[in-house]
């Protein structure tokens, strides 16, 4: 069974809808540990609740960024990680846990990348205009949300949303696409050839990238 890492700064709900796909049935997967940068994040209690361990990490407590990474990644070895889950963790990852997880560190990004990557997505997509948001599941490289694409889900913008709104119809859809993602690491049916994230399937049908109606 994959044994997955999840990194955490606030709410959690990503890291609740992956409890909920693993509590269902869907999600081939257990929670190792959840670590968090923030020792007030109600990711937290989520954990808690949950009967998962749950480790506050400050970088404060490090002498550099390097440092810290190397922590982080050395207490997800440790644990036996196959997979690490950024489910809103607000801090750019350095490359010593890079490295340590190469094409195994998973983020999920409130809009279609490489279009507004960085904080506030969706108060960059409502500020530009554009007819079309959603959100996007990507491999961690060093880059700014830069990584290769594994799934994403489109939603409408209409004139009259704000940041708040649009947010509340992607968040919808993030938690149906983040588990789904996780799903496909543990059949082994994700192949990364450069950019290119190949779904492999045992049919036509399996290899379709979900595609969700577009509703209110």
């Amino acid at each position: 069974m994959l044994k997955l890492g999840v990194l955490a700064s606030g709410r959690g709900s990503n890291f609740q809808a992956i409890i909920d796909s693993i509590k269902a049935g869907y999600l081939p997967a257990s929670v190792s540990v959840l670590i968090t940068d923030n020792p007030g994040a109600y990711a937290v209690k989520r954990a808690e609740d949950n009967g998962i361990p749950p480790l506050v990490m400050s970088p404060s407590g490090y002498p550099s960024h390097d440092s810290y990474y190397a922590a982080v990644a050395d207490e997800l070895k440790r644990r036996g990680v196959d997979l690490v889950i950024l489910a809103g963790f607000m801090r750019v990852v350095r490359k010593p846990l890079i490295d340590a997880f190469r094409m195994r560190i998973m983020n999920i990004h409130p809009a279609l990348l490489p279009s507004f990557p960085g904080l506030h997505g969706q108060r960059q997509a409502v500020n530009y205009g554009v007819k079309l948001s959603g959100c996007t599941v990507h491999f961690v490289d060093e880059g700014m949300d830069t990584g290769p694409v594994i799934i994403q889900a489109a939603v409408p913008v209409y004139h009259d949303d704000t940041e708040e709104s649009l947010s509340e119809r992607i968040l919808k859809y993030e938690h149906r696409i983040f588990p789904y993602a996780i799903k496909l690491f543990a059949e082994g049916r994700l192949h990364v050839e450069g950019r290119v994230v190949k779904v492999l399937s045992h049919s036509k049908e399996d290899a379709v990238v979900v595609n969700p109606p577009l509703d209110g």
